[in-house]
């Protein structure tokens, strides 16, 4: 048997995101590039959830890339105070660094559904190019990435109204470290509904370019889970009224921070049941619970 030296120099240190390419299964999904993808949805519906965004578009380009744009706060490009580099170039190139770490009265997110600084670098490593856009305080500023690294800086590429914001996100997703090069259609379909049935009012739109013409659909819930329930019905009368309701944690709860809670929305129907539950604007598909940064959702039939 050969004898393996094992010493000082054995030993490896990763560094940036390097740990991702080499073991990206340990952080996304690498039967297709959805999740990756997910992650920057997850980033704007997030924007969303805290009233400060009212649109999300997703478009499926025919390049194999998938870009998404929101209108809301936009992702802050000045530098940052510890580490002397634009913020967004943080966002996407450390896997702990954003702004979902403060939860206290005042921090950027009081509530995510997003992965807290890990998801979109984990994008970034896995795609051969990453675009970002953002439209901040009177500016376009424009950032690009090839796996992860920059390679076009930070630059404020045109001007904008003073009141336009938000973040445009282009992923070209790198094909060896997927089983399959293709998105799941199915899976982005469902979780760009659920963005919109739990996000009242957000206007969520799925665009796939096609050589014959693009195909476009469209998902809005004023009222949330109850429009998406009834949509559910598709015309049959239940046997009791829909019920619907939610519940949320004030000030002085021991154990739960305030704004946990959940919403529910059901109704009673003669032929079977079904349901749908979601955690943290996330689709739970084989149930169970967490303690949650936000509140759940469930929907019944």
């Amino acid at each position: 048997m050969t004898q393996q030296q094992y010493d000082e120099s054995s030993v490896r240190v990763l560094k940036g995101l390097e740990p991702v390419k080499e073991r990206p299964g340990m952080y996304t999904r690498t039967t297709d590039p959805t999740h990756i993808c997910q992650e920057v949805i997850d980033n704007a519906a997030d924007e969303a959830l805290g009233g400060f965004a009212r649109k999300i578009a997703v478009t499926v380009h025919q390049d194999g890339s998938l870009s998404v744009e929101d209108d809301g706060r936009g992702i802050p490009v000045g530098l940052h105070p510890q580490e002397g580099v634009p913020v967004v170039e943080l966002v996407y190139t450390r896997l702990h660094a954003g702004g979902k770490f403060n939860k206290k009265d005042g921090g950027a997110y009081a509530f995510s559904g997003g992965l807290h600084g890990v998801g979109v670098s984990v994008t970034n490593a896995l795609s051969t190019r990453l675009e970002v856009e953002v439209k901040r305080e009177g500016g376009v500023h424009r950032l690009v990435f090839s796996g992860g690294d920059v390679i076009e800086p930070l630059a404020r590429v045109g001007d904008c109204g003073p009141r336009t914001s938000g973040t445009r996100v282009r992923v070209w997703p790198d094909g060896k470290y997927f089983e399959s090069p293709r998105y799941s259609m199915q899976e982005l379909e469902r979780l760009l509904r659920a963005k919109a049935v739990l996000l009242p009012g957000v206007a969520v739109t799925l665009t796939v370019e096609k050589p014959s013409g693009d195909e476009v659909k469209a998902w809005q819930y004023p009222e949330g889970l109850k429009s998406y329930l009834a949509e559910l019905c598709n015309g049959d009368e239940p046997v009791a009224p829909l019920f619907a309701g939610e519940a949320y944690i004030g000030d002085d709860h021991e154990q739960f921070a305030k704004g946990e809670g959940a919403q529910w929305a059901m109704a009673w129907f003669e032929d079977g049941a079904s349901g749908e539950s979601y955690v943290n604007l996330i689709p739970t598909p084989v149930g169970g619970t967490t303690r949650p940064v936000c509140a759940p959702a469930s929907t019944t039939r």
